[in-house]
């Protein structure tokens, strides 16, 4: 019996210090280590805590070893992100996160090497936020200084087209899947990498200038530091200036107006070219030196010139003003009834990031 009790205190002595070792085998980089690289309207206020809301907000890093785990606390259990290592794009890991604080196992087996990361929210504020808790890697790892900075900025407000809603879906499938939802392949996000320009997408899906498919419109929403529905936060633009701005809105506006009827009493021409005018003429104030590019597609608002002309009339009366920055470009239709795919996301990419080149004489 005194064997048996021996072996069974060995056993249990054995397998709490394995335990212990497993447990002490990770460590935590916390969310504030000054190695993380963040991008996007992210809340700080909480440093070892930051709130990610926004799609396209992202992290990156660079770290060495083997072992990669991420801890993320999300609101609603609904939000996704691509965890992309050493660039490899093509191939993400698609983090699903659940309700609540959890950590997520990336990878063990990584080459014991230098590696490069971005942590990237392709969901958006319907889907709620999430807060970033930091990584978690091999006890003898490190994180290493961050990748540099890009120094070209970019700024886009939009609607569902922005955001990459349904994008990767089917062709022949539906389009409001969340896990279908990728903001890294929507045309913005695409362009701003081959321009080499830091992103920030302020975009809701449904929504718009005049009126939404919910109670607050994109003049209620776009100042906002939170993405989470229309809320009393405020994001500071004095933090960060963008040398473009893009602008694509109205998609929503002509559905729920010359459709659907839903704005009472009906806005004549003058009042939608108003409307429109003023919220630019907005984003003017409070960025005087930016190139700003009213756009518009490519779903069917620009089917036919009515309500790209809304906008062209916008454009030219703030031009007639003195506004020497600005212009419009339209993205067409291509008869495809739900949101663009990721082959039109590529291809609305290419003719914007030209344009972008040809105006500001990027290389």
């Amino acid at each position: 019996m005194r064997n048996i009790a021996q072996c069974i205190k060995f056993v249990s002595v054995l397998f709490i210090a394995s335990f212990s070792f497993l447990l002490s085998a990770n460590q935590l980089i916390s969310a504030d280590h000054k190695n993380y690289l963040y991008s996007g309207r992210i809340d700080f206020s909480q440093p070892q805590a930051p709130l990610l809301s926004w799609p396209g907000s992202s992290i990156k890093a660079n770290f060495t070893g083997s072992y990669l785990a991420v801890v993320l606390d999300d609101q609603k259990g609904k939000n996704f992100f691509n965890v992309i290592i050493d660039g490899d794009e093509l191939s993400p890991y698609v983090l699903e996160a659940k309700q609540g604080q959890h950590t997520y196992v990336i990878s063990s087996v990584l080459a014991d090497k230098v590696h490069s990361l971005e942590i990237y929210k392709r969901t958006e504020g319907e889907e709620g936020s999430t807060y970033f808790k930091g990584l978690e890697l091999a006890d003898k790892s490190s994180l290493l200084a961050p990748p540099q900075r890009w120094s070209r900025r970019m700024e886009i407000y939009g609607d569902s087209i922005t955001s990459g809603m349904g994008n990767e879906g089917a062709d022949n499938g539906a389009d409001h899947l969340q896990s279908e939802k990728n903001n890294y392949l929507a045309y913005g996000a695409i362009a701003a990498r081959e321009l080499k320009a830091e992103l920030h997408t302020i975009s809701q899906s449904g929504i718009g200038i005049m009126i939404s498919w919910f109670d607050f419109i994109m003049p209620q929403f776009y100042d906002q530091l939170s993405a989470v529905g229309n809320n009393d936060s405020n994001w500071d633009f004095k933090l960060w200036t963008p040398d473009v701005v893009l602008v694509n809105l109205m998609q929503n506006d002509s559905w729920l107006v010359d459709r659907e009827k839903r704005l009472q009493p009906i806005p004549n021409d003058a009042q939608r070219i108003a409307h429109y005018q003023d919220f630019v003429a907005g984003i003017r104030q409070l960025y005087p030196d930016a190139y700003i590019i009213c756009a518009l597609g490519s779903m069917d608002a620009t089917k036919s010139e009515k309500w790209p002309n809304y906008i062209r009339a916008a454009v030219n009366n703030l031009k007639t003003s003195g506004d020497s920055k600005i212009d419009t470009l339209f993205f067409e239709f291509t008869g495809y009834g739900q949101h663009p795919r990721v082959a039109q996301h590529k291809a609305n990419a290419k003719k914007l990031a030209a344009f972008v080149r040809e105006k500001m004489h990027w290389d």
